[in-house]
């Protein structure tokens, strides 16, 4: 699948959603004011793209999210995680929104699905794709440091 854009009625885009050409992830990018409309949107293209293709990894990205979207957790607890969960999502990594509303609201998600899966939040795209991209490999680098063994 391509790289998709969501947009509102007024034409201004809310999500880009696009899959590594490798399946090894799949990248939502967050846009400016979300709705409880807008969060099931793009809620639900992520579903069908794992419908389409199952992939474990997916890097939620908030960095150019622009206040609370608490509206929509109750639609992602209930509905969204145990579809996503049954659909093989095990790793998410998620880069926090700038404003303390984004964060607020991605905080008290946390509380409810962060034991569903493997969630980690940082501040940039970069380290959170490389953790994404590392979390769950057998290599024994990524192992707790009294599990590793020399050769």
């Amino acid at each position: 699948m391509a790289k998709v854009e969501l947009k509102k009625p007024n034409g201004d885009v809310f999500l880009i959603a696009e899959r590594a050409p490798d399946n090894s992830y799949i990248h939502a990018q967050w846009i400016g004011i979300q709705t409880l409309d807008t969060v099931k949107q793009g809620g639900t293209l992520y579903i069908k793209m794992l419908e389409e293709q199952p992939c474990p990894r997916l890097l939620n990205n908030h960095k150019e999210l622009i206040g609370p979207w608490t509206v929509a957790n109750d639609w992602i607890v209930q509905f969204w995680t145990p579809r996503v969960m049954e659909l093989g999502l095990e790793y998410m990594s998620q880069v926090l929104a700038p404003g303390v509303y984004g964060k607020m609201s991605f905080h008290q998600l946390h509380q409810f699905i962060g034991d569903k899966f493997q969630i980690k939040m940082f501040e940039e795209v970069e380290p959170a794709l490389e953790w994404l991209l590392t979390v769950g490999k057998s290599d024994q680098s990524q192992q707790p440091f009294g599990k590793r063994t020399l050769s």
